[in-house]
């Protein structure tokens, strides 16, 4: 068997136990979570030596093992016991799994056609496939699984399977706009797909249902009556936001602070968070681009010597607009969509804090920091080392993350008690993207924009955390 039929083959198998997803209609928690573990061990033990290897990569047929292969229903049994109260959502990310990310290879492989800019070793077929596939699998699936309720009228309450996606509920006949349901599986399975497109060393298996799963669980929280009710605020906010930042990112590129894809897709994601959340929410990526930027500059000269300095004379790009604003314009949307509105508030000042701190920290450092340590270790690396840190860096960090919380309170956009939880979750979030340099960024390929977005995720939820715990 060639290559092509052997991948074929493999991924016929893991759509095929996509169809399993059907069986959490009437299973519990429990019960689900023993298959889980039972296909887990079967996948370990017994699969290999049925179909004598003939799913197995070339690579991988010497030692006998796939990691792909034991991690699809290890995600499965992960799925299944954090939705253990809403199944459905571990059945529409199954789908995710299954249907999307076999379709985008089977597609792939026959069609193939024009590759991905930013990952040359996959094609937009296959995106397409993954997006559409995971959409319509994950929309069946979960109202597939809601169904249990009505097979269970007049017997025991079924618990385990939650309401997402329903408007309401009535005389056990479930009422909702499915243009709704499609649309947040639609939001869920492009988020996913685009993670699964990009060139890392991350396995599909984990890395689809880590980046689908909260997306789809967020987007369970959205309430398009609050959209509604809003429409009118909004168009006025995206008009205004539209012209200045027109005026910014010109000024910006003219000031040599951005390259021309920055300034585009800067006014972009600047226009999309000021129709947001309003010209105060608007204010955070102000102050952060200003913090950033001048901090850029600070030593250039010494830190272009040494070989670290931000490279086109420090101008920035697309990828760093998405990677320093996108968490920021996600949780813009979601305090105006959802009933968590000042705690989703606090996540976007804290995402902008943690860009701040972030860029803050590795700019001053570099340029002034006296001595440089590994974050997980602290012996003693040169400057510019992924996951160094030096202890004038890290201070004025927490500066940084500190003028954007202040900046945040004065303004009204949060109380005083959440300006320390920024400050805090802005810290975190830029020492846990410290952390990922020095362990696993290299390693599994992480390019640089990637981790700072992750970081202003982390640093978001994290502030949102503390906030939570302590208002």
């Amino acid at each position: 068997m060639g290559r092509v039929g052997s991948e074929l083959l493999r991924k016929s198998v893991h759509i095929g136990m996509g169809g399993v997803a059907l069986t959490l209609r009437w299973l519990t928690p429990t019960q689900a979570a023993l298959l889980a573990l039972t296909a887990l061990l079967f996948n370990l033990f017994v699969l290999h030596r049925l179909t004598r290897r003939t799913l197995l990569r070339e690579g991988e047929k010497a030692s006998g093992f796939s990691w792909g292969i034991a991690l699809y229903p290890a995600a499965v049994l992960a799925l299944i016991l954090v939705f253990h109260r809403r199944l459905e959502l571990a059945a529409a990310i199954w789908g995710f799994v299954a249907f999307g990310d076999g379709m985008a290879s089977v597609v792939g492989v026959l069609v193939g056609g024009p590759k991905l800019p930013w990952n040359r070793g996959k094609s937009w077929s296959g995106f397409f496939a993954f997006v559409l596939y995971a959409t319509a699998a994950s929309t069946l699936l979960i109202r597939w699984t809601q169904r249990a309720v009505l097979d269970n009228a007049g017997g025991t309450a079924v618990d385990w399977v939650g309401g997402s996606f329903l408007a309401s509920s009535s005389s056990g006949a479930f009422l909702a706009d499915p243009l709704f349901l499609a649309a947040g599986c639609f939001a869920a399975a492009l988020a996913a797909g685009l993670a699964e497109s990009l060139d890392t060393g991350i396995d599909d298996n984990v890395l689809v249902p880590l980046v689908g799963a909260p997306v789809l669980y967020a987007a369970t929280l959205v309430e398009p009556a609050r959209l509604a009710a809003a429409a009118q605020t909004l168009r006025a906010d995206f008009v205004v936001g539209a012209a200045v930042n027109l005026v910014l990112a010109l000024g910006a590129y003219a000031a040599r602070g951005v390259g021309r894809s920055g300034a585009i897709w800067g006014w972009v994601l600047g226009t999309a968070l000021f129709g947001l959340s309003g010209w105060r929410g608007f204010l955070m990526l102000f102050v952060f681009f200003v913090l950033g930027t001048a901090t850029t500059k600070l030593g250039y000269k010494r830190k272009a010597a040494l070989g670290i300095a931000q490279s086109k004379g420090g101008r920035r790009g697309a990828r760093n607009a998405f990677a320093n604003s996108g968490a920021g314009v996600i949780f813009a949307f979601l305090a105006l969509a959802t009933a968590f509105g000042m705690p989703f508030t606090v996540a976007l000042v804290a995402a902008f804090a943690t860009a701040a701190c972030d860029t803050v920290s590795s700019e001053f450092g570099q340029a002034y920091g006296r001595h440089h340590y590994l974050v997980t270790t602290f012996r003693p690396v040169k400057a510019g080392t992924d996951g160094a840190v030096s202890l004038e860096g890290t201070l004025a960090g927490i500066v940084g993350a500190g003028i954007v919380a202040l900046v945040a309170w004065l303004v009204g956009l949060i109380p005083g008690l959440a300006a320390v939880a920024v400050t805090a979750g802005g810290w975190f979030g830029a020492t846990f993207e410290s952390y990922l340099g020095a362990t696993i960024e290299s390693r599994l390929r992480l390019d640089n924009e990637l981790v700072n977005f992750t970081n202003t995720l982390v640093g978001g939820l994290s502030g949102l955390a503390i906030y939570a715990l302590f208002s």
